[in-house]
Protein backbone atom coordinates (compact mmCIF):
# COMPACT_ATOMS: atom_id res chain seq x y z
CA UNK A 1 0.00 0.00 0.00
CA UNK A 2 1.33 3.43 -0.89
CA UNK A 3 1.49 6.23 1.58
CA UNK A 4 -0.16 9.61 1.22
CA UNK A 5 3.30 11.10 0.66
CA UNK A 6 3.96 8.65 -2.20
CA UNK A 7 0.63 9.56 -3.82
CA UNK A 8 1.41 13.29 -3.52
CA UNK A 9 4.86 12.74 -5.01
CA UNK A 10 3.31 10.79 -7.91
CA UNK A 11 0.85 13.62 -8.59
CA UNK A 12 3.67 16.19 -8.46
CA UNK A 13 5.70 14.11 -10.91
CA UNK A 14 2.69 13.90 -13.25
CA UNK A 15 2.42 17.70 -13.22
CA UNK A 16 6.09 18.14 -14.04
CA UNK A 17 5.89 15.60 -16.88
CA UNK A 18 2.74 17.30 -18.22
CA UNK A 19 4.53 20.66 -18.41
CA UNK A 20 7.47 19.01 -20.18
CA UNK A 21 5.13 17.23 -22.61
CA UNK A 22 3.18 20.41 -23.42
CA UNK A 23 6.45 22.25 -24.00
CA UNK A 24 7.63 19.48 -26.33
CA UNK A 25 4.35 19.50 -28.25
CA UNK A 26 4.75 23.20 -28.98
CA UNK A 27 8.51 23.19 -29.61
CA UNK A 28 8.52 20.15 -31.91
CA UNK A 29 5.04 20.51 -33.39
CA UNK A 30 4.06 17.04 -32.21
CA UNK A 31 0.57 15.72 -31.54
CA UNK A 32 -0.67 15.03 -28.06
CA UNK A 33 -0.88 11.31 -28.90
CA UNK A 34 2.77 11.13 -30.03
CA UNK A 35 4.04 13.02 -27.00
CA UNK A 36 1.90 11.03 -24.57
CA UNK A 37 3.19 7.76 -26.05
CA UNK A 38 6.81 8.93 -25.87
CA UNK A 39 6.51 10.06 -22.26
CA UNK A 40 4.67 6.96 -21.10
CA UNK A 41 6.92 4.53 -22.97
CA UNK A 42 10.32 6.16 -22.54
CA UNK A 43 10.43 9.01 -20.06
CA UNK A 44 8.06 8.18 -17.24
CA UNK A 45 8.86 4.47 -17.41
CA UNK A 46 12.63 4.96 -17.72
CA UNK A 47 14.86 4.66 -14.67
CA UNK A 48 16.42 7.90 -13.53
CA UNK A 49 20.21 7.84 -13.68
CA UNK A 50 20.70 9.70 -10.42
CA UNK A 51 18.11 7.70 -8.47
CA UNK A 52 18.46 4.24 -9.98
CA UNK A 53 14.72 3.66 -9.93
CA UNK A 54 11.68 4.52 -11.98
CA UNK A 55 9.98 7.76 -11.10
CA UNK A 56 6.49 7.16 -9.84
CA UNK A 57 4.09 9.40 -11.73
CA UNK A 58 0.32 9.35 -11.56
CA UNK A 59 -0.37 8.33 -15.16
CA UNK A 60 -4.08 9.15 -14.95
CA UNK A 61 -3.35 12.71 -13.87
CA UNK A 62 -0.63 13.07 -16.53
CA UNK A 63 -3.07 11.98 -19.26
CA UNK A 64 -5.90 14.14 -17.94
CA UNK A 65 -3.69 17.24 -17.77
CA UNK A 66 -2.47 16.75 -21.34
CA UNK A 67 -5.95 16.13 -22.70
CA UNK A 68 -7.55 19.00 -20.81
CA UNK A 69 -4.75 21.44 -21.66
CA UNK A 70 -5.16 20.60 -25.37
CA UNK A 71 -8.97 20.47 -25.39
CA UNK A 72 -9.40 23.67 -23.38
CA UNK A 73 -6.31 25.54 -24.61
CA UNK A 74 -8.15 28.52 -26.09
CA UNK A 75 -10.10 29.27 -22.91
CA UNK A 76 -7.05 28.57 -20.69
CA UNK A 77 -4.93 30.92 -22.81
CA UNK A 78 -7.61 33.61 -22.54
CA UNK A 79 -7.73 33.16 -18.78
CA UNK A 80 -3.93 33.42 -18.66
CA UNK A 81 -3.91 36.50 -20.89
CA UNK A 82 -6.29 38.27 -18.52
CA UNK A 83 -3.89 37.51 -15.64
CA UNK A 84 -0.84 38.83 -17.50
CA UNK A 85 0.17 42.43 -17.95
CA UNK A 86 -1.44 43.87 -21.09
CA UNK A 87 1.92 44.27 -22.84
CA UNK A 88 2.83 40.62 -22.24
CA UNK A 89 0.22 38.34 -23.81
CA UNK A 90 0.75 34.61 -23.46
CA UNK A 91 2.29 34.41 -26.94
CA UNK A 92 5.22 36.56 -25.75
CA UNK A 93 6.14 34.69 -22.59
CA UNK A 94 8.71 31.92 -22.23
CA UNK A 95 7.45 28.66 -23.80
CA UNK A 96 8.14 26.75 -20.59
CA UNK A 97 5.94 29.16 -18.65
CA UNK A 98 3.29 28.93 -21.36
CA UNK A 99 3.25 25.13 -20.96
CA UNK A 100 3.11 25.51 -17.19
CA UNK A 101 0.16 27.93 -17.34
CA UNK A 102 -1.68 25.57 -19.69
CA UNK A 103 -1.20 22.56 -17.42
CA UNK A 104 -2.09 24.56 -14.30
CA UNK A 105 -5.06 26.15 -16.05
CA UNK A 106 -6.31 22.73 -17.11
CA UNK A 107 -6.11 21.41 -13.57
CA UNK A 108 -7.59 24.58 -12.12
CA UNK A 109 -10.59 24.69 -14.45
CA UNK A 110 -11.27 21.01 -15.19
CA UNK A 111 -10.75 19.31 -11.83
CA UNK A 112 -11.79 19.68 -8.24
CA UNK A 113 -8.23 20.14 -7.00
CA UNK A 114 -8.29 23.12 -4.64
CA UNK A 115 -6.84 26.21 -6.37
CA UNK A 116 -4.29 26.78 -3.59
CA UNK A 117 -2.95 23.25 -4.14
CA UNK A 118 -2.71 23.89 -7.89
CA UNK A 119 -0.86 27.16 -7.27
CA UNK A 120 1.60 25.62 -4.80
CA UNK A 121 2.28 22.61 -7.01
CA UNK A 122 2.98 24.66 -10.13
CA UNK A 123 5.10 27.19 -8.27
CA UNK A 124 7.23 24.17 -7.30
CA UNK A 125 7.34 23.12 -10.96
CA UNK A 126 8.46 26.65 -11.87
CA UNK A 127 11.26 26.38 -9.29
CA UNK A 128 12.40 23.14 -10.93
CA UNK A 129 12.81 24.90 -14.27
CA UNK A 130 13.88 28.32 -12.96
CA UNK A 131 15.85 27.91 -9.72
CA UNK A 132 16.65 31.64 -9.51
CA UNK A 133 13.19 32.21 -8.04
CA UNK A 134 12.03 35.26 -10.01
CA UNK A 135 9.82 33.17 -12.30
CA UNK A 136 8.31 31.30 -9.36
CA UNK A 137 7.04 34.60 -7.94
CA UNK A 138 5.65 35.52 -11.36
CA UNK A 139 3.93 32.11 -11.66
CA UNK A 140 2.45 32.52 -8.18
CA UNK A 141 0.97 35.92 -9.04
CA UNK A 142 -0.45 34.84 -12.41
CA UNK A 143 -1.92 31.60 -11.06
CA UNK A 144 -3.46 33.43 -8.11
CA UNK A 145 -5.17 35.84 -10.51
CA UNK A 146 -6.33 32.94 -12.71
CA UNK A 147 -7.69 31.03 -9.71
CA UNK A 148 -9.62 34.01 -8.38
CA UNK A 149 -11.31 34.39 -11.76
CA UNK A 150 -11.87 30.70 -12.50
CA UNK A 151 -12.87 29.57 -8.99
CA UNK A 152 -13.82 32.64 -6.90
CA UNK A 153 -15.82 30.50 -4.49
CA UNK A 154 -12.56 28.97 -3.23
CA UNK A 155 -11.35 32.31 -1.87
Amino acid sequence: MTSKEDRQRARSAARLYAVQALFQMEAAGQTVEAVRREFEDYRIAAPQEDEGESPDAHIGLFRRLLDDAVNWQASIDQLTDRALVAKWPIARIDPTLRALFRAAGAEMTQSDTPPRVVINEYVDVARAFFPEGREAKFVNAVLDHMAREARPEAF
